[in-house]
């Protein structure tokens, strides 16, 4: 049976984290390990977290939770931290906020990872977007292919961070790059499908909602600088005028749509 490690990084989530572990909870799936980096939240995040642990005990739930409160270097730091805890097969990030669309979800996703042998390298599915009460806005804009690669991400980021399960061999071998602040996430999911080519190992296609996706975050709070990383991550991996003239084509589609 897979085991998945989901991660959480938090600071100061409390407004948004009681409905994410609530969802974790809820999951039937039964191997299921939750890590929460916690960076020494000031807020109720930490109050929070024990009554999840404590209601997981009461309900005599199989998952194993972990938990971890203290200062880090930021979100990558802490995502970091977790890649180094966890001990499933596959894991995935799941912000504060952020919620599985079913109960069943981690048994869909599990089921089609055991379809492929060898294991998959990444498992990625669709997303959508949600406001601060959970309610339905929107189909994620970008929709992941049925055959990804690497080279896919030159067409922009198909697939949202959360609906990516990362093999974990892979994920520890490809640390994020605490150089970028806000489009590390990018890079990483590069650097990952990249191993997988390298090791002849799929990536396979989730044909489900896997994430409701909290509207918002980092990235869209620090949307200029974002764009100027996410250029240079792309010039890094696919060079410069792939990445110049794509551009050119972002900004020429975008206008047609108008």
């Amino acid at each position: 049976m897979i085991k998945f490690s989901i991660i959480t990084c938090t600071y100061n989530a409390g407004e948004f984290l009681q409905r994410t572990v609530d969802s974790v909870l809820a999951q039937t799936y039964p191997s299921v390990e939750h890590i929460l980096m916690d960076g020494a939240s000031k807020d109720d995040t930490l109050s929070i977290i024990q009554g999840y642990v404590e209601k997981n005990k009461k309900e005599n739930s199989p998952h194993e939770i972990i938990v971890h409160s203290e200062p880090d270097k930021g979100l990558y730091d802490a995502m970091n931290k977790g890649i180094r805890q966890a001990s499933g097969q596959y894991l995935l990030f799941l912000n504060a906020g952020d919620v599985f669309p079913s109960d069943d979800t981690l048994s869909k996703v599990a089921r089609v990872g055991e379809e492929a042998d060898p294991l998959p390298g990444v498992l990625y599915g669709d997303t959508d977007i949600v406001d601060t009460d959970g309610n339905f806005l929107s189909h994620r804009r970008l929709s992941p292919p049925d055959h990804l690669t690497w080279k896919s991400f030159i067409h922009g980021m198909l697939v949202c961070h959360q609906a990516f399960y990362a093999r974990a061999d892979l994920a520890k071998a490809n640390l994020y790059n605490l150089d970028y602040r806000f489009s590390a996430d990018v890079d990483w999911c590069v650097r990952v499908m990249k191993s997988a080519e390298e090791k002849n190992v799929s990536l396979k296609r989730v044909p489900y909602v896997v994430v409701h996706y909290l509207d918002g975050g980092m990235t869209n709070k620090n949307h200029r600088a974002s764009l100027k990383e996410r250029f240079a991550i792309m010039c890094r991996h696919y060079g410069f005028l792939r990445t110049f003239f794509m551009h050119v084509w972002f900004v020429f589609r975008a206008v047609l749509k108008k």
